[in-house]
């Protein structure tokens, strides 16, 4: 597949899962949502997840969510794809954000596995039809066993691929095996849900990834996904190395969505790394894991670190 033909699949190639900047005391700041969304599309992002997991979209209230997807759609709309995050465990709820979403101007949506509830495959099934049935919004399917509590079977997605709404699938189970039993049985546009499998799932026929670190890294991701698309493989080990301490310090010590923001807080990118509870700031051990992998990676904040306490 040509570079030209990957940029223009339906939900982009590098998308990243967005932050949800929030100001010191805790309310949405949609101006720095504008301005983080505007940077990532300028930085090489052809694709937004608002409200994700990362987004923090299970402390976010539902009218936040909807004024997230719309303030994000009129920022970057026709520059990259806006998929909004409308999944939860609830059906007739994730059918009520689908419809928010379409109203917002969102380009596809997201939608995760049920959590918590557990259900069967048959009900895994129902699940995604339902949503499907709701809108004409494009469904890029959220497979995540580790936050899901189940995965959803390589039987199931063969057949929730028949549903024409369902084109992709972010898939976060790490198992090579089932992605390439999905990949070659299916048309599905496949992502890698995590960071450092990148590379390996697009060996296999992945499209791109959906990325957390790419908050940080963006042009490094964009040239990481570009160089496996195009077959260059050696440029691509090379980037997915130098690649490997940044990942690290954003998704293996605290949440993502701790770290990367403040990541992007040190970089300048958002002013504050306010977070919602149940997620806390890290505490000063965990700040200096993340920054030791950065500094592996060559990324030396000590300067702006010493500046702020100033």
């Amino acid at each position: 597949m040509a570079d030209s033909d990957i940029r223009a699949l339906p939900f982009g190639t590098l998308v990243t899962a967005m932050v949800t900047p929030f100001t010191e005391d805790g309310a949405v700041d949609f101006d720095a949502t504008a301005k983080l969304a505007n940077k990532l599309v300028e930085d090489g992002c052809d694709g937004l997840v608002v409200s994700g997991t990362t987004g923090e979209t299970s402390t976010l209230e539902d009218s936040e969510k909807e004024d997230l997807f719309r303030v994000v759609a009129e920022t970057v709309g026709g520059r990259a794809k806006v998929i909004a995050g409308t999944g939860t465990n609830h059906t007739s709820h994730s059918v009520e954000m689908a419809r928010r979403a379409l109203r917002a101007g969102a380009d596809a949506q997201l939608v995760v596995t049920p959590y918590y509830n557990k259900p069967t495959q048959a009900g895994v099934l129902a699940h995604f039809e339902a949503v499907a049935a709701a809108t004409d919004l494009p469904i890029m399917i959220y497979d995540i066993p580790g936050r899901a509590g189940i995965a959803i079977s390589t039987d199931t997605m063969v057949r929730l691929a028949n549903i024409p709404a369902v084109t992709a699938l972010k898939d976060a189970k790490a198992d090579f095996a089932a992605i390439t039993q999905v990949i070659a049985n299916t048309t599905l546009d496949v992502y890698a849900g995590d960071d450092g499998l990148t590379l390996p799932w697009m060996a296999a026929g992945a499209v791109g990834v959906v990325s957390v670190s790419a908050h940080v890294a963006t042009a490094q991701f964009r040239a990481l996904v570009d160089a496996a698309a195009a077959g260059d493989f050696a440029t691509a080990r090379r980037i997915h190395f130098e690649l490997d301490p940044v990942v690290r310090a954003v998704m293996t010590h605290i949440p993502g969505a701790v770290s990367a923001k403040q990541i992007l807080k040190l970089q300048g990118t958002i002013p504050s790394a306010a977070v919602r509870l149940p997620l806390v700031a890290p505490d000063a051990v965990e700040m200096e894991t993340v920054l030791t992998d950065l500094a592996e990676a060559g990324w030396d904040f000590s300067r702006t670190l010493t500046e702020g306490k100033a």
